[in-house]
């Protein structure tokens, strides 16, 4: 059940709508389920003393703005009071009784009109559809007083989750006051009448996300907003010094023909100036010093960013685990922003389920444990690197690398949900279980080609040389993990990388305990596919099995967290061939 609250002037224009046909025809059956005294007149239905409805409805509004007029200039401005509360989708109808008294809750819970005093505000409810009502309150009490409407919001959320227990319905996660603002009824309906997917509130919002992504100063942020097109408007200090930024759609103007500003503040908690600000301190990103050193010689600039982006987003999913809540706070604001830095730069193919990944994770950011001071450079820099080094083609090694990314910010996505459920974070958890759905879908686009690919790799190698590595598999993986998956089922991309491996001079066993011991596999989907890319990321094996593995220099040997962080002088330059198909079996596919 979801409350929505505003505040408007103009009591008469907001039954008119009400009562009204809608502005699409959606309002039917329009009549009150309660109101104050429960003799309140009726436009929809009292057809006795007044059967116009526009005279019945001129008698209510006058009933209600009553006290209104009594106290005169010592009324607020904004004097009318609106809720709509609506059931969750799949939730059983309720009838007039049952939403007469949800109302009756929700006024008392919010201070609007307390059971038992007769002082309380005069309010009435209407019902023009199945799933919802709509609260309207004036807000002057009987003894001529404002009423006490502190955290109105808060209260009505908390008695709708009371409400949804006691009667049945679907029970929502608790909101905590971290979130950003939704979208006013007015905002989605100009977005509709507009032709816009969104509304501009939503527009904006991603792109500030995006624009901060990585960025390495105010002026670069300031300048990446522009550049995506967004009017940017500074409001300044005496002294000259930026307080904040308002920002602007082209074209999105109000009814007087200006620009429809948005403060940065109230397009989500963390995206104020001074909250960016301290982003960009404690974060500063470091183009010119990598943070993880790869093979800086055989990957394409996409490519080679995305394969720094592994390691950072593992390390980060390692400190998911631990019990320091301030530095997991602020790994899970960088994680944000490495997920915006990878799906502005995604090929077309996995762009919309990695932006809906970003957006879904964006909530994930924001609770009540306050990130310390941490050093999130690394992150930072990594979705930097992502943005400078542009867009990935969506085949070939950009292509495979995309997927190799999207496979490890799954699970980074999931231990962010365990962090958040562990903390009671459930509005958190669930966004994070819903970013971890997305960049699965993204992860099946992008992983299709390279590992149909590998597959025929596996299947065309000679049976010697696949018993051999089918031992390695039986004698190393878990054997819940054997027994989940099954020997036979899709292991003929993984035995295809053990082969290449071993190719490029690598011992198989050793490398696939690497793997294994890098992360856990409890929550992998598909565990033999996160192996897959474990090993060739270890092992520095090309993402699209297409090209050539490049064998290490004599000495040399990957750690255990990954093979790319060996110095770039001890990168492996030595290339050999890959492995000879069985002549009697089907070709690899190319």
């Amino acid at each position: 059940m979801v409350p929505d609250i505003g505040r408007g002037s103009r009591t008469h224009g907001l039954l008119v709508y009400l009562y009204g046909p809608g502005r699409r025809e959606e309002h039917t059956d329009a009549h009150l389920v309660g109101s104050w005294d429960g003799f309140a007149p009726d436009p929809g239905r009292d057809t006795g003393l007044d059967p116009d409805p526009k005279v019945t409805l001129a008698r209510l509004t006058a009933a209600l703005d009553l006290r209104v007029k009594q106290a005169g200039d010592r009324a607020p401005a904004k004097h009318v009071w609106h809720c709509s509360v609506r059931t969750a989708p799949g939730d059983r109808r309720l009838d007039d009784e049952e939403w007469n008294a949800v109302a009756q809750r929700i006024v008392h819970a919010t201070g609007i009109a307390p059971a038992g005093d007769p002082d309380g505000c005069r309010w009435i409810a209407v019902r023009h559809a199945e799933d919802h009502i709509h609260i309207v309150a004036t807000l002057i009490r009987g003894d001529l007083r404002n009423p006490r409407l502190n955290y109105d919001f808060n209260k009505a959320q908390a008695e709708c989750r009371r409400i949804e227990q006691e009667m049945g319905l679907r029970r929502l996660n608790a909101g905590d006051g971290t979130a950003a603002k939704n979208p006013s009824s007015a905002e989605k309906f100009k977005a509709e009448r507009t032709g816009r997917p969104e509304t501009s509130r939503e527009t904006l919002r991603e792109a500030v996300r995006r624009a901060v992504a990585g960025a390495d100063s105010e002026e670069e942020f300031f300048t990446r907003l522009r550049e995506a097109g967004v009017r940017v408007k500074l409001r300044h200090a005496p002294s000259g010094d930026a307080l904040g930024y308002n920002v602007a759609l082209p074209g999105d103007r109000n009814r007087d023909g200006d620009p429809v500003w948005y403060p940065g503040s109230k397009l989500a908690p963390d995206l104020s100036l001074p909250m960016i600000r301290l982003r960009l301190t404690d974060g500063a990103a470091e183009p010119s010093a990598p943070a993880v050193a790869v093979d800086r010689t055989n990957w394409s600039p996409p490519a080679r960013q995305r394969r720094n982006a592994v390691v950072i987003a593992e390390r980060s999913a390692t400190l998911l685990e631990r019990d320091e809540d301030g530095e997991a706070a602020a790994q899970l604001v960088g994680i944000g922003e490495l997920l915006d830095a990878v799906a502005q730069t995604s090929p077309a193919t996995t762009r919309a389920e990695l932006a809906a990944a970003a957006r879904a994770f964006e909530r994930a950011t924001r609770s009540h444990v306050r990130a310390e001071r941490a050093d999130t450079r690394a992150l930072r820099s990594a979705a930097r690197g992502i943005v400078q080094a542009g867009g990935a083609l969506g085949r070939g090694e950009d292509g495979g690398t995309t997927a190799m990314l999207v496979s490890t910010l799954v699970l980074v996505t999931l231990a962010a949900a365990r962090w958040h459920s562990a903390r009671g974070h459930a509005q958190q958890a669930h966004a994070s279980r819903q970013a971890a759905a997305h960049l699965r879908t993204a992860y099946r686009q992008a992983a299709a080609t390279p590992m149909r690919v590998l597959h025929d790799q596996g299947r065309a190698l000679p049976e010697a040389q696949r018993r051999t590595h089918e031992a390695t598999l039986r004698a190393v993986l878990p054997e819940k993990v054997v027994r989940a998956e099954g020997m036979e089922a899709r292991t003929d991309a993984l035995i295809a990388t053990l082969a290449q491996a071993e190719q490029a001079g690598h011992d198989p066993k050793a490398l696939l305990r690497q793997a294994i011991d890098m992360r856990e596999l409890d929550t992998a989907a598909e565990v033999n596919d996160v192996l897959v890319w474990r090993l060739r990321h270890l092992a520095q094996l090309p993402a699209h099995p297409g090209e050539i593995p490049r064998r290490p220099q004599a000495g040399t040997r990957p750690t255990k967290s990954s093979a790319s962080h060996t110095s770039e002088r001890n990168a492996p330059t030595a290339a050999v061939r890959p492995p000879v198909p069985n002549p009697r079996s089907r070709p690899p596919h190319r």
